[in-house]
């Protein structure tokens, strides 16, 4: 048999303290979809209609960026397609033949959201545009994204077999940690879309372009960290932007937030939601809260449990006794956080083995601790057996001996 324990440990909340949360949680957003997600954990802090599969626009060019950074090469040669150079507006004008160094084209995507230098680069890593969105796809699945069906590299409106050019925000939020948190090119992922202004030409020298940063978010708010707009009529006006205040960094993702002539709806949604995070969050060490309850104290301290000979029908070949049933609760781990709210609380469940019987290893499983943040696993740890009861043998017989006649 098996004993489940459930308790609840964290900060009290008062009834008018969760009346201001409510109103509070109860933002009124332009977008359609949103989301807002801890940069650190991944976790989701607020969500309206996260999970809706929506057309994402130039937000696209976000995995574009990062697949270029991680499978090619920054010095490499770009030649412009004939297809490339027909890309609609918003685009670099480059004409077909045309050769430029692969980083000038991402800061060409990143600051201006070229469609065109979208175009030549999937083609220059994949060899296709078909060939690089079915790469795009693999890196998100990876990702976690089960609900982004790239189509094209620049976020222009598109379909194929497995429906129409979309994400979700949820999905887009975590691209956009990915880019920024995880990715071995997380630095030039940033350097890049953080960058006001970028002069480069063509390998020939004789063009001149120069790039200015679309992403007037980068002067809204201080910490602002990095972001990509976007915009069709299918999608409307995107975006998907991180803040770093402190230790907190912030992501957001806006998707169908408003159409013209609404193009600042994002901006102020976007503040909005940055706004909530620093305001209602707050970074708490998990494991040491969960260690104001006295159960786990025990645990960790080491709990004697009795043990019962599992062979009483063979004459008892194993000894009754005790061992001490261990949480191992490390130094690292009563530094581990996630971002809660003040009001929030960690629920513990125990699962503990009613009876234990004998033989019993050392370090063996007697049951586990699972700590649970809103019904979801926050992290899960083995009760273990600190010490061992063996089968009686011919040396547990002399010491019973040595025991008795010794005296």
């Amino acid at each position: 048999m098996i004993g489940v324990l459930y308790i609840s440990v964290g900060f009290p909340v008062l009834q008018v303290q969760a009346e201001e949360e409510a109103q509070v949680d109860n933002l009124q957003l332009y977008a359609q979809s949103a989301v807002l997600m801890d940069g650190e954990s991944g976790r989701i802090l607020f969500e309206k209609d996260g999970g809706e599969e929506r057309p994402m626009a130039s937000t696209t060019k976000i995995m574009t960026c990062i697949l270029a950074l991680e499978t090619g090469n920054l010095n490499d040669i770009v030649t412009v397609s004939k297809e490339a150079a027909r890309q609609p507006e918003v685009h670099l004008g480059m004409k077909e033949g045309d050769q430029f160094y692969m980083e000038d084209l991402l800061y060409s995507i990143m600051l201006e959201s070229h469609n065109d230098s979208a175009w030549a680069v999937a083609e220059h890593i994949s060899g296709t545009v078909d060939e690089f969105t079915s790469l795009m796809d693999q890196k998100a699945k990876k990702l976690g994204c089960n609900h982004t069906n790239f189509v094209t590299p620049n976020g222009l409106d598109g379909k194929d077999e497995d429906g129409i050019h979309h994400t979700t925000a949820k999905d887009l939020a975590r691209i956009m940690r990915y880019c920024i948190m995880e990715s071995p090119q997380k630095e030039a992922f940033l350097r890049i879309t953080q960058t006001k202004t970028k002069t480069f030409q063509d390998t020939t020298g004789k063009k001149q372009f120069t790039c200015s940063n679309h992403n007037a978010f980068l002067d809204m708010m201080e910490g602002a960290l990095t972001g990509k707009t976007g915009f069709t009529g299918e999608a409307g006006y995107c975006y998907a932007g991180a803040v770093r205040q402190g230790d907190k960094t912030l992501i957001v993702t806006l998707l169908a937030c408003g159409w013209p002539n609404n193009k600042y709806y994002k901006w102020d949604d976007m503040k909005k939601l940055v706004q909530y995070g620093l305001d209602q969050y707050e970074y708490r060490q998990y494991w040491e809260e969960a260690l104001q309850n006295g159960e786990i104290r025990l645990l960790e301290a080491g709990k004697e449990k009795e043990v019962k000979d599992s062979t009483p029908q063979e004459g008892n070949l194993y000894n009754d006794g005790t061992v001490n049933a261990f949480l191992n609760i490390s130094t690292t781990d009563r530094q581990k956080r996630i971002l809660m709210k003040k009001t929030e609380t960690i629920e513990i469940q125990i699962q503990e083995q009613d009876t234990i019987q004998a033989p019993v290893e050392k370090k063996q499983k007697l049951g586990e601790v699972t700590l649970l943040l809103n019904g979801e696993v926050l992290e899960q740890k083995n009760i273990i057996s600190g010490d061992q009861i063996s089968r009686k043998d011919l040396l547990w017989t002399y010491r019973q001996i040595w025991k008795t006649y010794a005296l």
